[in-house]
């Protein structure tokens, strides 16, 4: 984890004393079951809870300390644990295995991470949804290959990224629910030394479900999924970082991120603005991708239990979320501060000589009896002369002067073809169609 790409709220999730209190809850409440059927004293439960409630401070150095010499991270906790609440902490751990409590502490903390994820993704979906509302009808250039296509709104850019986002926040919460699976089921999974109502109980108090079947771990896959979903997020974020970067470009310069006052872009240039926070959003969606084809290998553990995994998980689970979270408010706060350029964009658009209107030309000349061919050749060969001049000639201009054009349409025609709006009338039904059924649905 890299502090200066880390928020609080996230990175206290993985904090080592957060790490342990979950710990400890796991154990204590399987103490209590393990009480309430008969297995241990209620004497035990109860010095375990009264200890608790004194808020005590966990003494990360010392269970360090501890596992230096067992070399045995859950044994140096519990160790730990027994000499602050005395002889009855020995009914701790009862019938269960370490991966009961590992896996299902990093389950609560990938839950609890995805909570906070999923509060980004609200803020940046309205940020997205308000931007798309005001620039709804901004005319713009739409682009393929990097090449003028036809007109779009900028509205339609930013509703765009709003439905990608919400299919995102739909599969992160299918992912939450995928990976908040409790196992308290013993050594290889067979429920011998414990009873499953332990597990049941443990579940419950944690906000989990019971894993179905576990080995001596909970199965990988969940895992996978989680991460996997975490990398595509991720690359819908740099999907937007990229387009604001384009149109940040100088030659571009439709949008651009914010520069407050007294912000500096070069060491060396005094007039540089760059957009550093959509490239910073490139590099994170990299690395949080990187992370998402280890948590796949970790599925192929051998037979009930290894730990190559656990290494592996040390690193991705912090990481992954604790950047994620830093990404999704990033993103955020670019699109709620972007720097929209409407007069560039309509420049922009008129800067090929009408060319973006020859598909409606086409399409009336068909309409009106030229074959396809001819008519394709007819316009192309004006657009290119446009295409040449790089736009100082007017395709429109040119069309009325070929007299094969002319023969199928008339310069009223074709100038009606030339008209920016037309490509706008279905920007209403396109709206309604992310931002008011998906408020219906939600």
């Amino acid at each position: 984890m890299v502090p200066r790409y880390a928020r609080p709220d996230m990175t206290a999730i993985w904090e080592p004393e957060a790490k342990y209190r979950i710990w400890f809850e796991i154990e204590a409440h399987a103490t209590s079951k393990l009480a309430e059927l008969g297995v241990v004293p209620e004497s035990a439960a109860k010095a375990l809870w009264d200890w608790w409630a004194t808020n005590p401070k966990i003494d990360v150095d010392a269970i360090d300390d501890i596992e230096r010499v067992t070399k045995h991270d859950v044994i140096a906790f519990l160790t730990w644990v027994a000499d602050n609440v005395g002889d009855e902490a020995r009914f701790l751990h009862q019938g269960m295995t370490s991966s009961d409590v590992l896996d299902t502490t990093l389950a609560v903390q990938l839950m609890r991470s995805a909570d906070l994820l999923l509060e980004d993704m609200d803020a940046l979906l309205e940020a997205i949804a308000r931007r798309a509302e005001e620039h709804k009808y901004t005319p713009t250039i739409g682009r393929s290959h990097g090449i003028h296509a036809e007109p779009v709104t900028f509205g339609l850019k930013l509703a765009q990224a709003y439905a990608e986002m919400k299919r995102n926040r739909e599969r992160l919460w299918d992912a939450r629910a995928e990976i908040a699976t409790c196992a308290i089921s013993g050594a290889v999974g067979t429920f011998a030394n414990i009873d499953p109502q332990v597990e049941a109980h443990v579940a419950a108090e944690m906000g989990l479900v019971p894993e179905p079947v576990s080995t001596q771990v909970i199965p990988r896959d969940r895992h996978a999924m989680f991460f996997a979903t975490l990398a595509v997020i991720a690359s819908s974020i740099e999907r937007i970082a990229v387009e604001v970067r384009h149109l940040q470009r100088t030659e571009v310069l439709e949008a651009e991120e914010y520069f407050s006052p007294g912000q500096k872009g070069s060491s060396a240039m005094p007039h540089k603005r760059n957009p550093i926070l959509t490239e910073n959003l490139t590099g994170q969606a990299r690395m949080i991708r990187a992370y998402a084809l280890p948590a796949m290998e970790n599925v192929a553990l051998w037979h009930e239990r290894d730990i190559s995994h656990s290494s592996v998980e040390r690193f991705i689970g912090p990481d992954a979320c604790i950047t994620l979270d830093f990404a999704l408010a990033r993103l955020t706060g670019v699109i709620d501060k972007l720097l929209v350029y409407p007069e560039r964009m309509q420049a922009n658009l008129d800067r090929m000589g009408g060319l973006v209107h020859s598909q409606r030309v086409l399409l009336a000349l068909t309409q009106n009896g030229m074959s396809r061919e001819n008519a394709y050749a007819a316009v192309q060969r004006n657009a290119m002369k446009v295409w040449e001049s790089d736009g100082r000639l007017s395709l429109l201009d040119l069309l009325k002067a070929d007299d094969e054009v002319t023969g199928v349409l008339s310069d009223a025609q074709l100038e009606e073809k030339f008209d920016l709006e037309y490509h706008f009338k279905h920007v209403d039904t396109i709206f309604e169609r992310v931002f008011t059924e998906e408020q219906e649905e939600g």
